[in-house]
């Protein structure tokens, strides 16, 4: 079992917790993710290695479906059924100067550690964060003890500019350069910052976050075609260089499990009608 030190909620959606995991904390490194159990009859949730230390890890969550609205209900002092990892491939930090982050909602969590490696090996780091409203926007105060600039955006324009990260990010480009831009967060995101840093001449890396089970590649559910050949994101990734992927089938196979999980949800959820 493992011990739920603390636990914070970061908005109405996504909330926060510190796990004691020793042998995961002590083997994570940028880009590695863990799959947690909430209970023995629990399925496998994976989540981004966020912030870890010597004994614990640190998680943050969307209350999305049946289980992690399960997960949602464990408090501080409660404990895990299973936490397994640390899984997935370490993100490749590139030899560059300049790196431009740019997140998306929840992107916010995967993209931490990584932008936070590369300002401990000396590269300048700026962010472009988006979310819903200004509560969306996710780890700010943790973000702006590395990076150079932070940029905001919001889809209400609570905060910062009203509209696109990307939007945000072409308007830098007309005054700065950047080596290499981490794109992370909704799909659709994603491909347009790709899309966006081709027209600019700017590498992308991106983390794929797709539907996973078993987390070490055997039920095939998490593969991604990247340059025309199956790759897949629990044991190839799941960050990837940006060019080659094919966002759209990805996006496609994405939707069709979001709509088979609400409908589970609601069986799961919504009382049964015994009259």
């Amino acid at each position: 079992m493992y011990e739920i030190t603390y636990k914070e909620i970061l908005n109405n959606d996504v909330e926060l917790m510190v796990v004691n995991a020793p042998f995961v904390a002590k083997n994570a490194k940028p880009g590695n993710f863990l799959i947690v159990r909430v209970d023995e009859f629990g399925e496998r949730i994976p989540l981004t290695i966020v912030k870890h230390d010597e004994t614990s890890v640190t998680i943050i969550y969307q209350k999305l479906g049946y289980s992690t609205t399960l997960l949602s209900q464990k408090q501080a002092g409660d404990s895990l059924f299973d936490v397994v990892g640390p899984l997935g491939v370490p993100t490749h930090i590139r030899d560059v100067k300049s790196v431009l982050g740019i997140a998306g909602g929840v992107g916010s969590a995967p993209l931490y550690p990584q932008l936070e490696e590369y300002a401990k090996r000396g590269a300048a780091v700026d962010l472009v964060i988006g979310g819903r409203t200004k509560e969306h926007l996710l780890l700010v105060e943790d973000y702006k003890k590395f990076c150079r600039n932070i940029y905001f955006a919001t889809d209400d324009g609570s905060f910062g500019h009203k509209g696109f990260v990307t939007q945000v990010a072409e308007e830098l480009y007309q005054n700065k350069q950047y080596d290499l831009s981490i794109a992370i967060g909704p799909l659709i995101m994603m491909k347009n910052t790709v899309l966006l840093n081709k027209k600019y001449n700017v590498l992308t890396d991106v983390s794929l976050n797709p539907i996973m089970i078993d987390g070490t590649g055997m039920c095939g559910n998490c593969r991604v075609t990247v340059n025309g050949e199956t790759r897949f994101a629990c044991v190839d990734g799941p960050d990837f260089p940006a060019e080659g992927i094919d966002f759209d089938e990805l996006m496609v196979r994405q939707n069709y499990y979001k709509s088979e999980e609400k409908h589970i949800c609601r069986m799961k959820l919504e009382p049964k009608d015994e009259s």
